[in-house]
């Protein structure tokens, strides 16, 4: 067998445990702007583009300013998180990554911002194990729609329906199947997708040590 074609991972909850960090800068800026963070927020923007999420936080939650302004308020306090706080790089990740690497052609495909790709693919060290990185930022739409999964296929020369997706959330695992991927997901602690979500995955994992050579050729 020699699927896959092509191995693209989602990055936030994936490779990094970045989404209570998002959530806790994202309701520091509410309590800034005085304003009380709605719960329902947080798995909605989970996925979405730069734009897509600073608009809801401008329009659904109040925060002040532009969307641009939100958003580079927000990335600025998420770099800052990093610098401070450290890359919560989740157990396995650079070897999920290194491993598939050695399968077929490897790719991110992101909701963070370029900027904040870049330096996580830097500090991982994973620039030559990566042949493709793609922000939703590059794209039309966030996800649940396939364009950031579509992208990094395209830019791969792959075949959508021949790759294998690596996700986490509900609107990742959205995405990659409406690209018409096969979709592997990790589920995490902090919002999990609901059982109808997972049954949209040819597999569902613990932890990334159990994405194997022999998993991904069997979802072919």
């Amino acid at each position: 067998m020699t699927f896959p074609d092509a191995v693209v991972f989602d990055m936030d909850g994936i490779l990094i445990e970045t989404e209570p960090i998002w959530d806790r800068v994202r309701r520091r800026m509410a309590a800034e702007d005085g304003i009380e963070w709605p719960d329902s927020s947080t798995p909605i923007m989970m996925g979405l583009s730069t734009r897509e999420w600073a608009e809801h936080m401008r329009d659904v939650i109040g925060i002040r300013g532009t969307w641009e302004e939100v958003a580079q308020r927000t990335i600025g306090g998420m770099a800052d998180e990093y610098a401070h706080g450290g890359l919560p790089v989740l157990p396995g990740a650079v070897e999920a990554v290194r491993r598939m690497a050695g399968l077929a052609p490897t790719a991110i495909a992101s909701s963070s911002p370029r900027r904040l790709i870049d330096l996580v693919v830097e500090r991982l060290d994973l620039s030559d194990a990566l042949a493709v990185t793609v922000s939703t930022e590059e794209v039309p739409r966030g996800k649940p729609f396939p364009d950031g999964y579509l992208r990094a296929c395209e830019l791969l020369g792959v075949d959508a329906t021949r790759t294998v997706a690596i996700e986490d959330s509900t609107n990742g695992v959205r995405s990659a199947h409406a690209a018409g991927m096969a979709v592997v997901c990790v589920p995490p602690a902090f919002h999990p997708p609901a059982e109808d979500t997972l049954a949209l995955c040819g597999a569902v994992l613990t932890t990334l040590d159990e994405l194997t050579e022999e998993l991904v050729r069997s979802l072919g």
